[in-house]
């Protein structure tokens, strides 16, 4: 498995924490998403003019585009607490109980990787997202009984990079369903310079556009890069991010122009080389990369499929002719 620093998934704890520094906390100070964020104020201001919370919300998309930080903006604008656990994390319906029991009216419980929660969980989170009741089965066997509890008036925001995953009674029970999709260039720019601000460095608009172009549209990986082009800056020069500075350290990273790491062209290059352009299957692609199959769904896929450098095909995944050109290989002649 080869380390990526364009992996848009948080690598540690240490990541989470500078993550955290720069997450906008308002609609104002969130960049990108307008159609979402229109959508969102609209609920948010109804929910706040009846004195209700906000109807449950499903976010799904690629990882690393801002879904908890749009949950923690959501509890702001509301005037909400946010308590935020995961999927994996919830592995009794024992531990939603002690969850959800402890939440307040009005308060906000953030999933992330729903669709990651055992059946046993969703069950008792279908009573508890609809009636706001929650059923408890007390005892075994014949002597089983059920007890019924009433909860506070609670939202729950889930994040999904697999909304397929998700059981249709649970996908159903959300009110508000909204994609995050892949940010613009010029997105990526402002919460680059916005980042670069929080962190006291100075950047030039030349700087910023490059690392924008190799960020992959992804604000985690914008401001990952940012930091890491910051050091190189710090270590080599005085501090200041300028177009040379930003193309050595990337060049360093191995992060070429539009955003691919040694990774991606690995896996492009295994397509290319060893089965003249695809098709291939997922399965195979895996044991090659030594990743997981959904590693290559949910983080490889969704950036090379957005710039068009691969399709998905019945019969596997094949590259296409911008891949080719991209990588300066030959089309495979037909026989």
């Amino acid at each position: 498995m080869i380390e990526r620093i364009v992996n848009p998934s948080q690598s540690d704890e240490n990541e989470e924490t500078n993550e955290n520094s720069l997450r906008p906390k308002t609609f104002s100070e969130y960049i990108g998403q307008d159609s979402l964020k229109k959508n969102l104020k609209l609920a948010i201001d109804a929910a706040k003019k009846r004195g209700e919370p906000i109807d449950h919300v499903l976010l799904y998309g690629p990882p690393g585009l801002g879904k908890t930080t749009m949950a923690s903006v959501i509890a702001n604008e509301m005037g909400a607490q946010v308590r935020i656990t995961s999927g994996p994390a919830i592995e009794r319906s024992g531990d939603l109980a002690s969850l959800l029991t402890n939440l307040q009216d009005g308060d906000i419980l953030f999933i992330d990787e729903i669709h990651r929660l055992n059946r046993s969980v969703e069950e008792v989170l279908y009573s508890a997202m609809e009636d706001f009741k929650l059923d408890i089965m007390l005892g075994k066997g014949p002597s089983a009984r059920s007890l019924r509890l009433d909860l506070p008036k609670f939202t729950i925001i889930g994040a999904t990079t697999r909304t397929g995953s998700l059981a249709a009674p649970l996908r159903d029970r959300f009110g508000i369903i909204h994609r995050l999709e892949f940010y613009k260039p010029e997105e990526v720019s402002l919460i680059i310079n916005r980042s670069s601000s929080i962190l006291g460095v100075e950047i030039s608009p030349a700087a910023s556009e490059m690392i924008s172009r190799r960020s992959r549209l992804t604000p985690r990986i914008a401001n990952r890069l940012l930091r890491r082009v910051r050091d190189y800056a710090d270590i080599n020069g005085d501090g200041i991010i300028d177009e040379h500075h930003s193309a050595a350290a990337l060049e360093l990273l191995e992060v070429d122009e539009i955003g691919l790491d040694r990774a991606d062209r690995l896996l492009l290059e295994s397509i290319i080389d060893n089965y003249r352009g695809g098709p291939v299957g997922v399965e195979t692609l895996a044991a090659m990369l030594g990743d997981e199959r959904s590693t290559v769904e949910d983080f490889y896929e969704p950036y090379l499929m957005q710039i068009g450098f691969i399709e998905r095909t019945p019969r596997g995944r094949k590259a296409t002719t911008k891949a080719f050109k991209h990588l300066n290989k030959k089309m495979p002649s037909i026989s």
